[in-house]
């Protein structure tokens, strides 16, 4: 049985003292507590009185701490510390959950939509990872991925299906002005080509326009090369030329009439969006974010 503590001091007349001795001011450290000037200089009289030792030295226009202020401040100091420790590790705290995601994801679908899971979800510390880089969930400390690709990804994964990939051709409306969308390889060669990393435009053109790559090559179409689609599709946006992207990326850009389509041709590719996560892992927080996901993409389709 741990021994009764011995008699503690008014906690009101420490607090007043603790502020007191860092302001030495009794005016600073009733304008900190709230109270009035008189209320802390009573508080500490009255601590000075309790403990029968003065722990300042009254000036003219300041104050000191004597030899006793001085040590005793130091130790409760330290006591405070530990009060506001104990109670902030008491409080519950956010369930972090970091999801790793292309870069390209993360700009133009994600984020945009974060504030919708934010609010519904306050108690979530969200990290983001923006990588083309495959993110290891236990080196990289990920709880969950977007992923492009196809199933399986790796022993020990669970997934779900995100989103299909569906390619189409966009351009803002300010560069087509008063032309017409182009309809023939010959009006296409008027604009710049925007390309990512993906190259999708080759199976593109062959699909809309019905030219094989050897007249492609002929054509000398303007190119201009990003790294990042999302990069490709924010030049788009800047009236630079005309892009490839997936639907899901740009259809708020095309709803805003940022961008607009060109021509009906839809490509799908080998590869679609992910979610895969561990399946041995599992938390409240994960699948909150699983189910917001998936309902984020029935509520666009």
């Amino acid at each position: 049985m741990m021994p009764a503590p011995g008699k503690i001091p008014s906690l009101n007349g420490l607090k007043a003292f603790e502020v007191a001795a860092r302001h030495l001011n009794f005016r600073l450290a009733a304008e900190e507590l709230g109270v009035t000037q008189g209320a802390v200089a009573q508080q500490v009289r009255g601590l000075e009185a309790e403990m029968g030792v003065r722990l300042f030295e009254r000036l003219p226009r300041t104050l000191a701490l004597t030899g006793e202020g001085r040590r005793y401040i130091a130790d409760i100091r330290r006591a405070f510390e530990i009060i506001a420790q104990a109670t902030g590790e008491l409080k519950p705290q956010p369930a972090r959950l970091t999801i790793s995601t292309t870069p390209t994801f993360a700009s133009k679908w994600l984020i945009p939509r974060l504030p919708d899971l934010t609010a519904l979800h306050p108690d979530l510390d969200i990290h983001i990872v923006a990588t083309d880089r495959i993110s290891n969930f236990q080196i990289d400390g990920v709880d969950l991925a977007v992923r492009y690709g196809r199933p399986p990804f790796g022993p020990g994964l669970a997934s779900r299906l995100l989103f299909s990939e569906e390619i189409i051709a966009v351009c803002s409306p300010m560069l087509l002005g008063a032309r017409e969308a182009p309809v023939t390889l010959e009006n296409l060669s008027a604009f710049a080509l925007l390309h990512d990393a993906h190259n999708f435009w080759p199976e593109f053109i062959e699909r809309q326009f019905g030219a094989e790559p050897q007249r492609q090559d002929a054509q000398a179409f303007k190119r201009i090369s990003f790294s990042q689609t999302s990069h490709a599709i924010d030049a788009a946006i800047a009236a630079q030329g005309i892009a490839l992207g997936s639907r899901s990326f740009v259809a708020h850009d095309i709803a805003e009439r940022r961008l607009v389509q060109i021509g009906s041709t839809a490509l799908h590719g080998t590869s679609d969006f992910y979610l895969v996560w561990p399946r041995y892992r599992k938390s409240a927080a994960l699948e909150s974010a699983v189910n917001w996901l998936l309902s984020a993409v029935t509520a666009t389709e």
